[in-house]
């Protein structure tokens, strides 16, 4: 499998298999390149609708001439803990941002998030969230906001009083059930509809039938949430747990 960047002539093929309908995986598979390299090629270069080879293939060498100049010369990468590898880390990184991009979420918001979640301290001050990422602290004070605010990460106070950021399982799920209550907010919403419009009128179906919908996915969401977090939170037993 080849390694290395995407060249220009790859791309050309990624956009054409793109116009023509073709999968991430079925490009992917043409080229002899993993899955992933296509989905974070095109989501980072506009999305599939607007991919354009040219300026995808423009906007790579700026962002690598970026690096290069933040880069001191002659500095080394950071060593990895655990033994990782670090080029490795960063793919990885890149691909987890990239799908929370995917899934709505704005560039920096995405970049923090996943640098939260691929620590192992499991917790980042805002100067350490600089560091990482290379922005100023006016971006990280923007995007924990925005975060916060979506239930996605929570405020801590570690032993010295600094101000942590976390992304942890409890916060995860506070942030499923944030997203159910969205939900049935929505539902209620649209049966109110059906009073106004009058029941039996076709707009007054439509919004009944999309309050039932929605106040099922809304119901499945938290309890789905709520039997996840006691399964996946719940210790296994220990020999000495079980015995008499």
């Amino acid at each position: 499998m080849p390694g290395g960047r995407l060249t220009q002539q790859e791309r050309q093929q990624i956009a054409l298999g793109l116009g023509d309908g073709l999968a991430y995986a079925e490009i992917a598979r043409r080229l002899d390149r993993p899955t992933s390299t296509i989905t974070r090629e095109v989501m980072r270069n506009g999305g599939p609708t607007a991919y354009r080879a040219d300026l995808a293939h423009r906007a790579t060498e700026r962002r690598a001439h970026r690096r290069r100049q933040a880069v001191p010369r002659g500095a080394e990468a950071p060593a990895q803990a655990h033994g990782r590898d670090a080029e490795a880390v960063r793919e990885y990184e890149e691909t987890f941002t990239t799908l929370l991009m995917a899934q709505g979420l704005p560039k920096m918001m995405a970049r923090v998030l996943t640098c939260l979640y691929t620590t192992d301290e499991g917790s980042l001050t805002a100067s350490e969230l600089v560091q990482r990422l290379q922005v100023s602290p006016a971006s990280v004070s923007k995007a924990i906001a925005f975060l916060e605010s979506q239930g996605l990460v929570a405020r801590r106070r570690d032993e010295g009083r600094r101000e942590r950021y976390v992304a942890d399982d409890d916060v995860w799920y506070q942030s499923m059930m944030a997203s159910a209550r969205g939900t049935a907010q929505l539902a209620e919403t649209a049966r109110q509809g059906v009073g106004v419009l009058g029941p039996g009128t076709p707009a007054a179906v439509r919004l009944e039938n999309i309050s039932r919908f929605v106040d099922f996915v809304s119901e499945s969401i938290a309890r789905a949430a709520d039997q996840a977090r006691d399964v996946l939170h719940t210790k296994p037993e220990t020999p000495s747990d079980s015995s008499d």
